[in-house]
C-alpha cells in the first residue's frame, strides 16, 4: 500500500524583504508523522511552517497539503484547509483576559455553531486530555510556563485538526516540563492518529519524539532521517550542530546546577 504523503515541498522559493529565505526546500511528510525540523536561527524553518499554512506563498515551487497545492485554492477553499490544521504557537498566544476555559473555548465560539453544552462538553475532553481539568477557571497569569504551553497545545486540538504545527513547545521550559510536553506530542499524535510538524532548537526533544529529523541549512534540507540515521550522519555541517548544541545544553545544565547550589 502506497504511504499517504500529507506535505509535500517541492522546491519551493521564497524571498522575504531582500534575503532569499527558501532555497530550493524539498520535503515531504507522511501521514501519521512526527517530522522534527531542526536548524540554526534564520534557516528557514519559521517560514516553512508559515507556507504549510498559506501565510506565505512561494515565488517558486509548490507546497501542497494531502495533495492539494495550496496555491491553487481561493480564499475559502484556504480558509477550510486551514481548519485542518492545529497550530502551538512558540508563546502559547494565550488571551491573557480570558480564562483557561475560554481560551480553549475560543475556536469552537468563532468558527461552529455549536451550543454551549457542546462546547462545554468538547473543552472538558479536551482539558481532560491535557491533565488540566482542575484549571479551567485560571487566568493565564496565574499558571506556569508549562500549563500554558498545555493550555495551548488544548487550543490547538479543540477543531480535531488533522495536522498539528508546533513552534518551539519546549522554549523557555525547564528539562523536566519539557520532556512533559515531549511526551504528550507523542501521546497526542497516537491517541489522534494525527501528522505533526515540529520546529525546534530542543534537539534532547527532537530526538525524543521524531519519527524523521530533517535539518535545515540556507533555506534546504541538507539532511533528512530518523533520530539514529541524522546522529551518525556523515555530513560535517550536522555533527559541528550537534555538537554545539550538545555543549550549550550541558553548560546551561551546569549553570543552573550551579546556580541552585550558590
Amino acid at each position: 500500500m502506497t504511504e499517504r504523503t500529507m506535505i509535500q515541498f517541492e522546491d519551493v522559493h521564497k524571498s522575504l524583504a531582500g534575503a532569499h529565505v527558501l532555497q530550493g526546500l524539498n520535503l515531504s511528510v507522511a501521514h501519521g508523522e512526527i517530522m522534527v525540523i531542526v536548524g540554526h536561527t534564520g534557516s528557514g524553518k519559521s517560514v516553512t511552517l508559515r507556507h504549510i499554512i498559506g501565510l506565505h506563498s512561494p515565488d517558486s515551487g509548490r507546497v501542497l497539503v494531502d495533495g492539494v497545492d495550496l496555491s491553487s485554492l481561493s480564499r475559502g477553499q484556504m480558509e477550510k484547509m486551514r481548519a485542518r490544521f492545529g497550530v502551538l504557537f512558540q508563546s502559547a498566544a494565550l488571551m491573557n483576559w480570558m480564562n483557561v476555559f475560554d481560551n480553549i473555548a475560543l475556536p469552537l465560539r468563532e468558527c461552529t455553531k455549536l451550543s454551549a453544552s457542546g462546547i462545554k462538553e468538547k473543552v472538558e475532553k479536551a482539558l481532560c486530555l491535557l491533565g488540566l481539568e482542575n484549571d479551567a477557571m485560571k487566568m493565564p497569569d496565574e499558571i506556569s510556563g508549562g500549563m500554558r504551553k498545555r493550555v495551548g497545545i488544548a487550543r490547538a486540538i479543540i477543531m480535531e485538526p488533522e495536522i498539528l504545527l508546533y513552534d518551539e513547545p519546549t522554549s523557555g521550559l525547564d528539562p523536566v516540563m519539557s520532556r512533559k510536553i515531549d511526551e504528550l506530542v507523542l501521546s497526542l499524535n497516537h491517541k489522534l492518529k494525527i501528522t505533526s510538524i515540529v520546529v525546534t532548537h530542543d534537539l534532547c526533544s527532537a530526538f525524543g519524539i521524531a519519527d524523521r529529523v530533517a535539518m535545515l541549512d540556507a533555506g534546504r534540507v541538507i539532511e533528512c532521517g530518523g533520530p539514529e540515521d541524522f546522529k551518525n550522519s556523515k555530513n560535517e555541517y550536522v555533527q559541528n550542530f550537534l555538537a554545539a548544541q550538545f555543549n550549550t545544553s550541558k553548560l546551561r545544565s551546569m549553570e543552573m546546577h550551579n546556580g541552585t547550589h550558590a
